[in-house]
């Protein structure tokens, strides 16, 4: 553990416990006011003095220093870095322990700073999104007061992440936007940063109905005016570092060397651009107009919240469009490669492959990887962004898109069937935005099998989950979820 207080303090507390009076730890060579004062924290021993007081304590120099030991400080560096590498091997809580335990006995206040991302990371990871964006916060704080010792960016795009996760849409658009015209002005157009905050607007230009903004982005992001550049990613690092030491913003320059350093000894291929592909996909099924297309002019705002809303469901032209994204998702893994899953089986439908949809859905359902309907209503919610949350909304989506091909075969019965199931897992889920959506798509999916009281249930739902009143009719629901 850390020696208490500060210098004079651990100079007082040893010496007490070895029985010396100031007189003897002061020797020939100090004076026992001189040592009254430094156990006082009036006065600061300069190098030379720590040595001298560190060998009659029998201690080191670092210890009365700073409180810790070599040795201890060393293994504080290796349990944190055991953390991060808990945290990558996809047990947050484990990581979570670990990082706890360094910035409880840490007094160096970079491993601590490490130490607190990463915890907010694990908190991220362990669905405890609430509690990761006070962490989050907190660092961004502390970045924007020191500029000189840490950078701002990675914080301020955790949030970004962390409030689209729980539906203020607000910050996170007003966060992303900030962090990419924070990378426009450093010239950075690549690395996981740009492609790591442009994913997260994109999606949240599509929560928030803005179809043309998620389509500028989405053409910036994936479908770039200018050839790519044939440079590697360290040297568009490098260049963000010098341009933010022009400008002062030491703690910038720092952390894009980093990275700038990292990107040279990364072999591994990077997931970066699969998430982004991902997102986009997911952009262009919910309609936003193909990135391939040339920029809509400017349009007058419409609709309730002063903006264009999308079709439910993208064109034939954006399916085959967010097909070819989908090829470059291969390496995602967990929940991602899932949505990967269920997003190519909604553009097959789209294009009409409904066969190889169909398939798709049913070999999914059938794994492990989704969850079988409930066969009681008495189930226990799972808990909100806990894996079984998570796997239930995704079984669910899979249900409600293998429907939507029923339908386009013409089958309502069998349509009926799978909405059914869907519906009595959907009543699992905690209340949110997730839920709130599924409900919207299941009310619409049974407007379509002729089914109109079991839509204005899943659009009541729908409000429901999402916090509003439950009054409004059906076109109302649709509109407000």
């Amino acid at each position: 553990m850390p020696g208490p207080g500060n210098v004079g303090e651990r100079v007082r507390n040893l010496r007490l416990t070895r029985r010396l009076s100031q007189a003897q730890l002061a020797g020939h060579d100090l004076s026992d006011s001189y040592i009254s004062l430094i156990e006082s924290g009036k006065r600061t021993p300069t190098p030379t003095v720590l040595r001298m007081l560190a060998e009659r304590l029998g201690c080191t120099p670092e210890y009365l220093a700073e409180g810790v030991e070599p040795e201890q400080r060393a293994h504080l560096e290796v349990r944190e870095r055991h953390a991060h590498l808990a945290l990558l091997r996809g047990d947050p809580a484990a990581a979570e322990s670990g990082f706890d335990e360094v910035i409880a006995r840490s007094d160096d206040p970079d491993l601590t700073a490490r130490a607190r991302w990463g915890r907010a990371r694990a908190l991220e990871e362990l669905g405890r999104t609430d509690r990761a964006i006070a962490l989050f916060e907190e660092l961004r704080e502390q970045a924007e007061r020191d500029p000189g010792r840490a950078s701002w960016l990675s914080p301020v795009i955790a949030l970004a992440r962390c409030y689209h996760a729980v539906g203020d849409l607000g910050q996170a658009v007003a966060l992303g936007e900030r962090a990419l015209e924070r990378l426009d002005k450093l010239g950075l157009n690549a690395g996981h940063e740009y492609t790591e905050a442009g994913r997260i607007l994109l999606l949240a230009y599509v929560d928030r109905s803005d179809p043309i903004r998620a389509h500028e982005l989405g053409r910036r992001l994936l479908r770039p005016e200018r050839a790519a550049d044939p440079e590697p990613v360290s040297v568009h690092y490098q260049r963000a570092s010098m341009r933010a030491l022009e400008e002062g913003t030491v703690g910038d320059s720092l952390y894009f060397a980093d990275q700038a350093l990292a990107a040279r000894s990364d072999t591994s291929p990077t997931q970066a651009h699969a998430r982004l592909a991902l997102a986009g996909a997911k952009a262009l099924l919910r309609g936003v107009r193909p990135f391939s297309d040339a920029p809509a002019p400017d349009v007058a705002p419409s609709g309730e919240f002063g903006f264009e809303r999308p079709r439910a469901e993208g064109s034939r032209q954006a399916a085959q469009e967010a097909l070819d994204l989908l090829q470059g998702t291969t390496d995602l893994e967990g929940a991602e490669a899932t949505e990967s899953t269920i997003a190519r089986a909604r553009a097959l439908v789209l294009i009409g492959e409904l066969d190889s949809a169909i398939a798709t859905l049913e070999q999914f359902l059938n794994t492990g990887m989704a969850l079988a309907a409930p066969t009681s209503s008495r189930s226990v919610a799972p808990l909100p962004g806990s894996d079984l949350a998570v796997r239930t909304q995704k079984s669910v989506l899979a249900r409600l898109v293998l429907a939507r091909a029923r339908v386009a075969q013409g089958d309502r019965a069998a349509a009926q069937l799978v909405l059914g199931a869907a519906s009595e897992q959907l009543a699992a889920l905690p209340k949110g935005r997730p839920a709130a959506h599924l409900y919207r798509e299941l009310g619409e999916l049974y407007e379509l099998v002729h089914a109109p009281e079991n839509a204005a249930t899943a659009y009541r739902q729908a409000l429901e989950a999402a916090g509003l009143s439950a009054s409004p009719s059906p076109t109302d629901a649709r509109a407000h979820v």
